[in-house]
């Protein structure tokens, strides 16, 4: 929820939303949160899909111009084992960001909510400072994840048989 109320408030602050369209999506976001639809439970789907309110483009150019981020389609890169191995999938579910890879001391992250102070403040605790931040889409994201956890499941199974 942090991470969604940090994330709203900077998209007003942005000028990427008006406060009555947030407002409206928080109330959506607190339905989706009572269904028990954890995984569409996300303020940027409720802006961006539902409302239709928040243009994915402008949030991807906002975060390239002003905040001076790259891009990231993690389906056409390489993400080493030991991520996919060892990522917390319910940290980067909850936050909409993915670490992806590390070079020396820097960790390479992947973030569709890269503009929450909650998110970059959680995972600079996870890792440490040395981060370099890319946006990617909730599309990217969700696919990375759900890859991840069918691999994690797969692997799981000729364990689970011989045991």
């Amino acid at each position: 929820m942090r991470a969604n109320r940090t994330l709203g408030a900077a998209l007003v602050e942005a000028n990427l939303v008006k406060i009555d369209d947030l407002m409206a999506a928080n109330e959506r976001l607190l339905e989706l949160l009572q269904s028990d639809a954890e995984r569409q439970a996300t303020l940027l789907g409720v802006l961006m899909y539902e409302k239709k309110v928040l243009g994915e483009d402008d949030l991807l150019q906002h975060l390239l111009e002003v905040d001076g981020i790259g891009l990231i389609d993690l389906r056409s890169y390489e993400v080493p084992e030991e991520f996919r191995k060892n990522v917390d999938l319910g940290s980067c579910w909850a936050t909409w960001t993915v670490p992806f890879d590390k070079e020396e001391d820097f960790y390479f992250v992947a973030s569709a909510y890269y503009l929450s102070t909650a998110v970059r403040s959680h995972w600079e605790k996870q890792l440490g400072t040395n981060i370099l931040w890319y946006a990617a889409t909730l599309e990217i994201i969700s696919d990375f994840l759900e890859k991840t956890e069918a691999a994690r499941a797969k692997a799981q199974a000729p364990m689970a048989k011989s045991a």
